[in-house]
C-alpha cells in the first residue's frame, strides 16, 4: 500500500507495480488526495489482474483510490477469503478452572 499527497504521477504507479512484482504480492493499493490522472489509471490497468480461484473472478492488481473515495465507503476490490479458525483445545473435566460467578 502506498499513500501520497500533493502532486502525483504515473511514476509512482510504476514504482508500486515494481514492488508488487518483486514481492510477488497479490495486490498493490495506491491512495492519494487528488484525483489520479489518466496516465496513472492507464499505468495501473497495465499491472494486470489477480485471479481468485475461490471466487472465480479477476481483480485489478493495482488499484487507485482517493482519500475522499475511501471516506465515502468505496473499498478496494478484493476477493473474500475462506475463514480458517483454529480448533478449540479440549480440556477434560477437572483440568480446567472457572472463576466463581457473582450472583446478586
Amino acid at each position: 500500500m502506498q499513500v501520497k499527497s500533493g502532486a502525483v504521477g504515473p511514476h509512482y504507479i510504476r514504482e508500486l507495480k515494481g514492488v508488487v512484482d518483486r514481492e510477488k504480492a497479490a495486490f498493490g493499493f495506491f491512495i492519494c488526495l487528488e484525483e489520479p490522472t489518466r496516465d496513472m489509471r492507464t499505468e495501473a490497468v497495465s499491472g494486470g489482474f489477480f485471479h481468485s480461484a475461490f471466487m472465480g473472478e479477476d481483480y485489478p492488481k493495482i488499484q487507485l483510490r482517493t482519500v475522499a473515495e475511501l471516506l465515502s465507503g468505496k473499498p478496494f476490490d478484493m476477493p473474500l477469503r475462506p475463514v480458517q479458525s483454529k480448533q478449540a483445545e479440549c480440556v477434560r473435566k477437572g483440568e480446567g478452572s472457572q472463576g466463581a460467578l457473582a450472583l446478586g
